[in-house]
């Protein structure tokens, strides 16, 4: 099927306050991820991936690290003008005021969607760990003459009371939604799961238009709120099954339409725990579906010594004796004689000294762990010293300095 000139938009302004203190610094989508990458690579190389080029990546709180990311990392094409990531940020054509929901930060950026004059626009948010083929999506919604498709994810019916339900008829066609409702509708073909979703769209460009600037006049300003309930009534509204979503290379062990949220410290652990092992729920390694690391100029990784198992090690670690187990290292680590690292996700650039012991820790870029400090064994202690999540995990922020426990 031929495909129509595409414009999309990535969401990438998210403060992400329930993964304090990794967003002290950084939004959400700009925290590392895995041994390579960020949050908002896993969304780039999903629309790359797919052959879509032009993306308008929108952004708006603690951005400098994402716009760094993005001049690094993500230089499309400087041959042919319509390949491009380009980052925006909020344009304040209304006032002083930050983009104010979903729908807000795209009407203030219209004036991009008429100067490109694409047929369909599409808009993704990108605080999620998954591969996705969006050219399948398209085709979806051209196959059913749409005016606006939403990605939606089967999940099982005892878990849908904690999103919003999408009601659809047998032709998928939206006909309602349920917030989080204590009996959720389930789909029209499968009575154990209900539609939730993704809040990612495609929209025709003149109902996107149209829907955007009535909205504005209503001081309406969210697209899952209020612009797709209204459209509802009015267009022809479709939801997109994630679940037949095809990606090449997948492997018979992974999750099918693996798909993660990774909005609190225990999602961004597990989300982490999930792609170890000969048999992940998430292959990181697919050659036919890319996800797009970061470019690093440095030197290979040396290890001296010690016991390595069920981990990821990225490029440039110098490892003297340690053991490490089901872990994730990041680039420019030094870990000297005697650590030992059990579950643990290690940031970038950070030093562990001789003889420290970590256990369910994140430890964020540049940062010291001094000689003999034991981290993830009791929790009391470790409160005064560093941040605890509620699910137990401790995190250093970045640069932070760990406080000694007196004596």
């Amino acid at each position: 099927m031929s495909h129509p000139k595409v414009l999309a938009f990535i969401l990438a302004g998210g403060k992400g306050e329930r993964l304090f203190p990794l967003t002290v610094f950084r939004s959400k989508p700009s925290v590392p991820f895995g041994g390579r990458y960020r949050i908002v690579d896993f969304v780039l190389s999903n629309f790359v991936n797919s052959h879509i080029y032009s993306i308008y990546l929108l952004v708006q709180y603690k951005s400098q690290s994402m716009i760094e990311h993005i001049r690094q990392q993500w230089v499309l094409s400087s041959v042919i003008k319509e390949h491009f990531v380009t980052v925006v940020p909020p344009q304040m054509r209304m006032g002083p005021e930050w983009f104010q929901g979903t729908a807000d930060a795209v009407y203030q950026n219209m004036d991009l969607i008429r100067q490109h004059n694409p047929e369909l626009v599409i808009i993704f948010g990108s605080d999620h760990i998954y591969r996705m083929d969006i050219r399948q999506m398209i085709d979806f919604h051209l196959k059913r003459d749409a005016h606006v498709t939403v990605t939606a994810r089967p999940v099982p019916l005892a878990q849908a009371s904690s999103f919003g339900v999408i009601l659809t008829d047998s032709e998928k066609r939206i006909i309602g939604f349920q917030e989080k409702p204590k009996k959720p509708n389930p789909m029209p073909d499968d009575p154990s799961r209900a539609y939730v979703s993704m809040g990612n769209y495609i929209f025709t460009r003149d109902v996107l238009l149209t829907a955007l600037a009535k909205a504005q006049r209503k001081k309406q300003h969210d697209f899952g709120a209020h612009i797709i309930p209204e459209l509802v009534e009015t267009s022809k509204v479709f939801a997109y099954d994630f679940a037949t979503n095809s990606i090449p290379g997948t492997m018979p062990y992974e999750e099918k339409g693996y798909w993660r949220d990774v909005g609190t410290i225990s999602a961004f652990f597990e989300a982490h725990m999930d792609m170890l092992g000969d048999a992940p729920l998430f292959e990181i390694n697919n050659k036919l579906w890319p996800v797009r690391p970061s470019n690093y100029e440095g030197p290979a990784t040396k290890i001296l010594k010690g016991t390595i198992r069920n981990s990821v090690i990225a490029e440039g670690i110098v490892i003297h004796n340690a053991k490490i187990q089901n872990s994730f290292i990041r680039s420019g680590v030094i870990i000297e004689d005697g650590v030992s690292i059990e579950d643990c996700i290690i940031m970038d650039h950070v030093v562990l000294k001789k003889n420290c012991k970590l256990r369910r820790v994140i430890v964020d870029k540049l940062n010291v762990v001094e000689e003999g400090e034991q981290i993830g064994f009791n929790p009391d202690e470790d409160r005064f010293r560093c941040h605890i999540d509620r699910s137990g995990i401790a995190i250093i922020p970045r640069g932070g300095r760990l406080i000694r426990p007196p004596k």
